[in-house]
């Protein structure tokens, strides 16, 4: 199975300027995410960016970097703009989509992202439990509605949303923003325009849902720390010592 995985990041977050070059641990966030894509060993790693500084600090690394437009509208857009050109686009079995502000993210996260794409999704991606009432309210991270469709934790996204819903508790989990593809399905997913619900929540898996594609959803047990504001950052660096 042939699989590249792709790292999108850019500089201008409005909740996090600058997010991808935070430091953690003497370290650039960017550079811990590429690590870990290193890690999983599964393939080809690009980290495709639009600014200088980012692309810089992977070289530094020994690792590959590519400019994309900072004017792209999401991750899988800027995804799509780094491997359109790739002589070897059409080749991969599996395009793995891993957000740059997961610096702690588990490989074994990454191994099972690819593995649910495998059972003939057009797109594959993670959930896990709630671990308190105070991330259910969080309006920061993501929730997921799944229909479990087999027994060994395999299911189907039906929505996404950030508020919570009060009469929508039943099979509602914590999403983990990591997203498989194949080239079909991704070229698919990029030449859809933008739907109401996508911009409006700001969710680009929406796009997806709206248009009937198929996401495939496995269950782990454990999340790592989605960096979105520099709250997020002060919590990871407890993590990180409190694990030390």
């Amino acid at each position: 199975m042939k699989t590249i995985i792709v790292i999108p990041a850019r500089m201008a977050s409005t909740r996090f300027p600058n997010k991808p070059m935070a430091m953690i641990n003497k370290k650039p966030m960017i550079a811990h995410v590429w690590e870990k894509a290193q890690e999983a060993n599964l393939g080809k790693v690009l980290v495709a960016c639009c600014e200088k500084e980012v692309f810089e600090c992977i070289q530094s690394f020994g690792g590959e970097a590519i400019l994309t437009d900072p004017k792209i509208p999401s991750g899988t857009d800027r995804i799509y703009a780094a491997l359109e050109n790739d002589k070897e686009f059409e080749l991969y079995d599996s395009i793995i989509n891993l957000q740059g502000d997961m610096p702690l993210i588990d490989t074994k996260s990454i191994l099972t992202v690819n593995k649910i794409f495998s059972q003939g999704y057009d797109i594959s991606t993670l959930v896990t439990s709630f671990s308190s009432d105070s991330e259910k309210e969080n309006k920061n991270i993501t929730k997921a509605k799944v229909k479990w469709i087999k027994k060994n934790n395999i299911g189907e996204a039906i929505d996404f949303y950030k508020i919570r819903k009060s009469n929508d508790e039943d099979f509602v989990y914590h999403h983990v923003g990591i997203y498989c593809f194949s080239p079909a399905s991704l070229k698919k997913f990029i030449n859809l325009n933008q739907t109401t619900k996508e911009k409006e929540l700001k969710l680009e898996q929406m796009r997806a849902i709206e248009n009937n594609i198929t996401i495939g959803v496995g269950y782990v047990n454990n999340v790592a720390i989605s960096v979105d504001t520099i709250e997020d950052l002060v919590q990871l660096e407890m993590q990180i010592k409190k694990n030390e």
